[in-house]
């Protein structure tokens, strides 16, 4: 979708952008190749400027460099980077002990790309998430503009400076709101055991491996985590295919991915018995 793009150009705007494919001018490659020597609507002067900038474009696309493009694209319309950086793609969650308070951390994270799920425990392999998330140019979160990445760039005092998709902004203009779980449901993902699980049930998980060494506080907490980082790339995509059903591109629409497999199973028996204790019932 990207190369379809003209948004982002100075002075273009969405109408523009519209009156372009309306006639014909579908790709950086027509506009460049078709469309100067055709009655420009520009003039010639802003022609030959944006043409400098649609080069630039087409160099920078072929570097894979996603932030040049987050930098100019208007917020809204960043899920046009998604179908060319998806093999450097990492969907991103983390878990923590509560919403940012000075003495909350993080307690859980993970990583997945699309083919690998990687997990990360405070007190075991944490500082390793950094260094790791820097192998990747755009991440995908749920509402990690306010939660996700403030928090792990405070944790360990870093810049996350890559291209960056939030799906809570995203699905809420394509109207899909309720937090990750309830995008979920609305658009057919089933939790199984995981059902009802939420970011409270959490951070009891954490306190009852802490307190107790429960390893199977750990385990469903990680597969909890991991189920909400596997989930965001299904998500994307059919975000993705929503908005590109509103071009004439929609042939670029993607097939929805298979969710890999989790290493980690919940266990509903403690799910039930920390509800039952803490008199807590999510809805």
């Amino acid at each position: 979708m990207l190369r379809h793009t003209f948004v982002h150009l100075p002075g273009v705007g969405i109408k523009t952008e519209r009156s372009l494919w309306q006639k014909g001018i579908h790709s950086w490659d027509i506009f460049l190749d078709e469309y100067g020597r055709s009655t420009s609507s520009f003039g010639q002067r802003k022609y030959e400027a944006l043409s400098g900038h649609v080069e630039l474009c087409r160099e920078r696309l072929e570097a894979l460099d996603a932030q040049y493009f987050a930098g100019i694209m208007p917020p809204r319309l960043l899920w046009r980077l998604f179908a060319d950086f998806r093999a450097c793609a990492a969907y991103v969650d983390i878990e923590t002990t509560g919403l940012g308070a000075p003495d909350d951390h993080i307690t859980t994270a993970a990583v997945y790309d699309g083919t690998q799920v990687f997990h990360y425990i405070h007190g075991e392999n944490l500082d390793c998430l950094p260094n790791d998330l820097m192998q990747y140019k755009l991440l995908v979160t749920y509402n990690g503009t306010c939660f996700d990445l403030p928090f792990i760039r405070n944790s360990f005092g870093i810049p996350i400076n890559q291209a960056h998709i939030d799906l809570r902004y995203l699905l809420a203009g394509l109207g899909y709101r309720g937090g990750l779980k309830g995008c979920e449901k609305s658009l057919g993902l089933d939790r199984g055991e995981l059902d009802g699980v939420d970011g409270y049930l959490a951070v009891l998980l954490w306190s009852e491996y802490r307190k107790k060494g429960d390893k199977k506080a750990l385990e469903t907490l990680l597969a909890y985590n991991m189920a909400d980082t596997v989930n965001l790339e299904n998500l994307m995509v059919q975000a993705f295919n929503m908005e590109v059903a509103n071009t004439p591109f929609r042939d670029l629409r993607l097939p929805l991915p298979c969710s890999p497999s989790i290493d980690f199973q919940p266990d509903p028996a403690l799910i039930a018995e920390l509800r039952h204790r803490y008199f807590y019932y999510s809805p």
